[in-house]
């Protein structure tokens, strides 16, 4: 029998770290009167400064005669910054290429603001949404939803918080807490934990807790919620039906439920809620009548987060240059209305990529000044939110700032972080536990092939097919497996012919990868040009293959409402994730997880967070939540 204290030892040290209040979170009362000190001094611009979250994801020199991306501070973006006295900027993979590089800028930044520090953001949200060049990406939260292991979403976040403390980065705009309920969201997808509130809740509870036990500032997004939506918030302005019954039942819940336990931040949503405000405003694309986004709607921010909610944490704003704001509301008056509204951040006010677009950074505050000075903005709500800003600075340990480091130092401790083989031994496991077997006739898998046996890999993208060619290469060099002939096919744009079936003909064993972001309602195998090439051509391949007597296995990628699409097939699995192998490194652990499974290495053990609808009976439900196979019995789990 296994001693059971390391155990109990293991589990009380995990409850302590997740109940137990940090150093800094603690001082956090104190630090409000200090805040509040601080906002005391401060001039109306410097109040103002603190309110804005630029980007510098590129930049044109006055030396330079095209965009280049930022990645090494100069004085004309650090004289920007101690010019306008901004209280963050927001890092993208721009920004970030490696951990040396990356510590060498975020030092950078910070000695460009001495008075007070700035808050380097950044979406690391693991999965498909990550930035860092080096880091440690994970499997994403809908891959977590299918392990339904909250101790895997707290690790999850506590180790992308530990790599992005390491490079001076202080705050994580994640975890993303929508909640997926429409198969066409064609933004959120895998991004959401699950359908399900609770589950959403509960892991995206605990992947907040992860970070602040970093103490990293961790944003929940995107309030009041865009999981119910079928239109990107990027290209167009979404709109939630739902009344207030069901969106506080459903859509609130993780919120209020991570709000409780002590959220630092919360991102709002570019989207449309009738049921919350249905106050109008004449678009300034085209004159029409809008309903006011969430974003910008005081009865939301305000009225809803603030007060009824009890929110006393930071809002800030999603990125105020996508289409759903910058198509219908000016850049200086979008800013305006969502401080109006009761934003204490504006999250990339202004697009500028050079020193000729600065005055864009003068008007967006000259607009806020008369704001103030006319009384649409009462000056007593600036100073609430600088001093949340603030607030949250000193209880991050942001401000005051801590120079105990060098430089070097910094960069030695970083690299022996950022991406170490801890940290991706992890991520393998948590990937491992995701992968979700939907069906498995006539014990197709795994599949077991024998000295040079022929194995196709199909998938859309070279990245994709790599990191599948990738891993099998692995297991052959550990001697998992016996050495196969592998041959490629990528599929993206492309007409399946007579030359694809005369491959799969040649082939022992195939493995096909589908991507699909948003499903479509119907299937039409008859579509004979590239069109519908996400769709048609790989049921071309299984079809081939069930002519030819191969075994088949489709692999879906990304949100596996796909998987409708592939009900004859004898095998399939759900992956989660479809980022590839490029520049010798695994871009995301998900599709080498599902090859491990695919050969019997593995015994997956996920099951679906989200219904998947059947696309041949519309209206009925394929695969349910909570649906899962095992791959040795194929019983349900």
């Amino acid at each position: 029998m296994k001693p059971v204290f390391p155990l109990i030892l293991s589990a009380v040290l995990f409850l302590s770290c997740f109940l137990g209040a940090s150093q800094t979170e603690a001082a956090a009362s104190s630090g409000s009167t200090d805040a509040k000190q601080i906002v005391n001094r401060m001039t109306l611009d410097q109040k103002l400064g603190q309110m804005l979250m630029p980007d510098f994801r590129n930049w044109q020199k006055k030396s330079e005669s095209s965009l280049q991306a930022f990645t090494k501070m100069n004085e004309e973006v650090a004289g920007l910054i101690k010019k306008y006295q901004f209280g963050g900027v927001i890092l993208f993979s721009e920004n970030v290429k490696t951990t040396k590089q990356t510590l060498q800028l975020t030092d950078a930044y910070q000695k460009a603001s001495p008075n007070i520090p700035l808050i380097l953001s950044i979406d690391q949200e693991g999965g498909i949404v990550t930035r860092l060049g080096e880091g440690t990406n994970f499997p994403g939260n809908m891959a977590l939803g299918a392990a339904r292991n909250r101790i895997n979403a707290y690790q999850t976040g506590s180790i992308i918080g530990k790599e992005l403390s390491a490079l001076g980065i202080n705050t994580d705009f994640s975890p993303v807490v929508d909640i997926n309920n429409n198969p066409d969201n064609p933004v959120i997808g895998v991004r959401s934990f699950s359908s399900n509130r609770e589950l959403t809740a509960r892991l995206g509870l605990y992947t907040m807790k992860g970070l602040q036990r970093q103490n990293i500032a961790s944003a929940l997004k995107h309030f009041p919620g865009h999981g119910d939506t079928d239109v990107d918030s990027h290209y167009g302005l979404p709109l939630v039906s739902h009344n207030q019954k069901r969106l506080r039942e459903v859509e609130l819940y993780p919120f209020q439920r991570a709000i409780d336990a002590g959220a630092d931040m919360v991102m709002t949503a570019h989207v449309q809620f009738p049921a919350f405000d249905d106050t109008t405003y004449k678009s300034k694309l085209d004159g029409s009548d809008i309903l006011v986004p969430a974003t910008l709607s005081k009865k939301v921010m305000t009225g809803l987060l603030r007060q009824e909610m009890g929110f006393n944490g930071v809002i800030v704003t999603d990125a105020l240059n996508m289409k759903a704001i910058a198509d219908h509301f000016g850049q200086e008056e979008a800013v305006v209305m969502a401080v109006k509204a009761g934003v204490d951040i504006a999250l990339m006010p202004a697009s500028v990529t050079s020193l000729k677009e600065e005055q864009k950074f003068a008007r967006v505050i000259q607009a806020l000044k008369e704001a103030v000075k006319n009384g649409d903005i009462p000056e007593h709500q600036i100073n609430k939110s600088v001093e949340r800003i603030i607030s949250l600075k000193i209880k991050r340990g942001i401000y005051p700032a801590r120079n105990d480091d060098s430089i070097k130092e910094k960069i030695t401790k970083a690299q022996k972080i950022v991406g170490s083989k801890r940290h991706l031994k992890a991520e393998k496991k948590i990937a491992e536990k995701a992968v979700t077997v939907l069906k498995n006739e006539q014990h197709t898998l795994p599949f077991k092939p024998k000295k040079d046996s022929q194995i196709l890999i199909v998938a859309p993208y070279e990245e994709q097919t790599a990191s599948i060619e990738q891993t099998i290469r692995d297991l052959i060099k550990r001697k998992k497996m016996k050495h196969v002939s592998l041959s490629k096919i990528n599929f993206a744009n492309q007409v399946f012919n007579a030359e694809y079936e005369k491959q799969i003909e040649a082939a022992d064993y195939i493995i096909t990868g589908s991507y699909v972001v948003k499903n479509d309602p119907v299937i039409d195998d008859t579509v004979s040009d590239s069109s519908k090439w996400a769709t048609v051509f790989p049921r071309a391949v299984m079809k081939a293959a069930l002519q030819h007597n191969k075994p088949f296995v489709l692999m879906s990628l990304r949100n596996p409402y796909d998987a409708a699409n592939f009900e004859e097939a004898k095998a399939l699995i759900a992956v989660y994730g479809f980022k590839g192998y490029a520049n010798g490194r695994y871009l995301q652990p998900n599709i080498p997880a599902g090859v491990r499974a695919i050969f019997g290495q593995t015994k997956p053990k996920g099951t679906l967070p989200v219904d998947i609808p059947s696309v041949m009976k519309p209206g009925n439900t394929l695969y349910p939540y909570g649906y899962g196979l095992n791959i040795k019995t194929g019983k349900q789990l």
